[in-house]
């Protein structure tokens, strides 16, 4: 079937039908997002190493690697190892725009790292471990041994409020009723929108 998916020609009609009707975007602003990604992604798609370097300008003096890996699992949708225009468009328009219903479920598919449905203490500490080295300074090998201690000690803290049943697992409803709850919490697992 040529020509349904994105080219150097431009967006498919298909594609630009797509996704003014599952994105807040009119048809002038997604233009405008795919002639930037096109000028960052000539191919059309975006490897784990552009975006990472496009996602870590925004945190100069942290390292955002770890979490950019995390990120990208989650925008690549497919699991196909790269970010097309659509899955691109699609999460930014709920980190950006998103209610904070959407952006804590999007969150949520972030945490699980191993998409089994909820969230494990030692997933939990993974993606609050990778939070705090990307918007911290702290890079020096004594401070970094205690910045992982006290992001230990946070992510453990989070679990425990978030396991409202005690079961050692954390739910889509339990993470997403923990946070709706505190607006301190959401600031803290929900990525900055970067691009």
């Amino acid at each position: 079937k040529m020509g349904a998916h994105s080219s150097k020609e431009g967006l498919s009609q298909e594609d630009m039908a797509f996704l003014e009707r599952n994105t807040r975007y009119d048809k002038a602003t997604i233009c405008d997002f795919y002639k930037g990604f096109m000028a960052d992604c000539p191919e059309g798609k975006l490897s784990p190493t552009t975006f990472c370097q496009i996602y870590s300008k925004c945190f100069p003096t942290g390292n955002a690697k770890e979490f950019c890996d995390h990120v990208f699992r989650t925008f690549d949708t497919d699991k196909n190892g790269e970010i097309d225009f659509k899955e691109f468009l699609l999460s930014i328009d709920v980190t950006s725009s998103g209610t904070p219903e959407e952006k804590l479920n999007w969150a949520f598919s972030m945490y699980d790292v191993d998409g089994n449905g909820w969230i494990d203490l030692e997933e939990m500490t993974k993606l609050v471990g990778s939070i705090y080295k990307m918007i911290g300074t702290h890079q020096t090998q004594t401070h970094l041994a205690k910045y992982e201690a006290e992001a230990k000690e946070r992510a453990k803290g989070i679990f425990k409020r978030m396991d409202i049943n005690n079961d050692g697992k954390v739910t889509k409803e339990e993470f997403t009723k923990t946070c709706l709850e505190d607006e301190n919490l959401i600031d803290l697992l929900t990525p900055p929108s970067a691009i």
